[in-house]
């Protein structure tokens, strides 16, 4: 099967028992003696199926006429309100809305959020794909809106909602990425855990980290990389990145081989960690057996002595990068090893590195910049929203349809399980 992993089943489209359409291709003549079989018995009969796609269809238009009747008793002239559509029609907030006597509904809105924000489409393709698919034309311009269309339902509840709970999580990972806008750079933060996502958009202070509204309340184990300005976060445990250790080791050991063998002991001994907490958790294991703890830290501390004795005296840029990230695995030895003691502390902060990563697609596509800041706002917000949904095994669409009618989904708890 093309595309298919390694070690993954196949499968295949199962036959429907009600097809839309049935072709019967019948033989003529018998195939040896020419004669004809328009009265022959049938003897046997397979079935093959194509599934297509249908035409476009014309859009569907529901008109909704609102009625003026005059009293007989007193000759007033009482109108019904718009807002008076039935709570369960799906476009009640559409139609109820000021503008135009024209409006677009629900199901476009959300056809136009996914693929800007679910698919990473730039306007102008995101507008032709929507017309091929849906027959539906909007202008560019109704369509860059809708993404703030949706940010702003989104910021009623569910930003609040995400939040609180974020914050009671036992563990959760942060870490950011630049975005550009308007020739300058802006940073997105995110904070998440296996099942929550929250972005929000401004510098990279202390104070810009503390707006996402999460991590200043946050008592858990926090997992990130070695920038310094999570370092005001004194209520929370920190965990150190394992990934971002072993590509700064990297660069040290593969810079001089055999002058830096400290640099790969060190990597070895990260990756026996995380193997045997691994394999702990495999087993449903919540802590390490002592021994194994106590020999991770004696490689570790022998690895640092190995590299301040090849670095002592040394001149050059590498000896100077090696002694830093040697003093570095010295003073964060608790934080760098908090996976091996701590088992619901995974070893890599993989989850923050994908959950932000929309962005920097997003600012691909579209030419390598955000045009403006709240758009790059409005879309951090709208993708938290499909990468939690994402994340619960909901469909982006059907999430979307729902912001856009009933209102946001909101997750329960933390995580399904609760």
């Amino acid at each position: 099967m093309p595309g298919k992993q390694p070690g993954e089943s196949s499968s295949s489209r199962s036959l429907v028992d009600e097809p839309d359409r049935v072709v019967v291709i019948e033989p003529d003549r018998c195939g040896k003696c020419a004669s004809p079989l328009v009265d022959a018995t049938e003897s046997g009969r397979e079935r093959r199926q194509v599934v297509d796609a249908r035409p476009v269809r014309p859009p569907e238009v529901t008109e909704y006429q609102r009625v003026s009747k005059t009293c007989r008793c007193c000759g007033t002239v009482t109108t019904a309100g718009w807002d008076a559509v039935p709570a369960e029609d799906p476009r009640r907030d559409v139609v109820a809305a000021p503008g135009s006597p024209v409006r677009i509904g629900p199901e476009t809105l959300a056809r136009c959020a996914l693929l800007t924000c679910g698919h990473f489409l730039p306007i102008g393709r995101a507008r032709a794909l929507l017309e091929a698919l849906t027959g539906m034309d909007v202008s560019t311009g109704f369509l860059a809106g809708v993404r703030g269309r949706a940010a702003r339902r989104l910021e009623k509840r569910f930003t609040a909602h995400m939040q609180a709970l974020l914050a009671t999580a036992p563990v959760v990972h942060a870490d950011e990425t630049t975005g550009r806008v308007a020739g300058k750079l802006s940073y997105v933060h995110v904070a998440c855990t296996e099942y929550l996502t929250l972005m929000h958009v401004g510098g990279r202070t202390k104070g810009d980290i503390d707006a996402g509204g999460v991590l200043p309340e946050f008592t858990g184990v926090l997992v990130r990389d070695g920038y310094p300005g999570y370092e005001h976060l004194t209520q929370a445990m920190h965990a150190w990145c394992g990934a971002h250790l072993l590509r700064d080791l990297r660069s040290i050991s593969d810079a001089d081989p055999d002058g830096q063998l400290w640099a790969l002991a060190m990597a070895d001994t990260l990756i026996e960690a995380h193997h045997a907490a691994h394999q702990a958790r495999e087993r449903g294991v919540t802590v390490l057996d002592p021994t194994v703890p106590a020999r991770i830290r004696n490689h570790y501390l022998g690895a640092l002595a190995q590299g301040r004795d090849d670095n002592q005296g040394q001149r050059g840029a590498l000896a100077t990068d090696a002694r830093t990230l040697i003093r570095r695995f010295h003073r964060f030895q608790d934080m760098i090893l908090r996976f091996a003691v701590d088992l619901t502390v995974p070893f890599t902060n993989n989850a923050a590195e994908r959950a932000v990563r929309p962005v920097k697609i997003q600012q691909r596509t579209s030419g390598g910049a955000w045009r403006t800041l709240t758009g790059l706002t409005d879309f951090a917000i709208v993708a938290s929203y499909l990468d939690t949904t994402t994340k619960w095994g909901l469909d982006k669409l059907e999430a979307l349809r729902q912001l856009f009618t009933t209102g946001a989904w909101l997750p329960p708890t933390l995580t399904p399980a609760e």
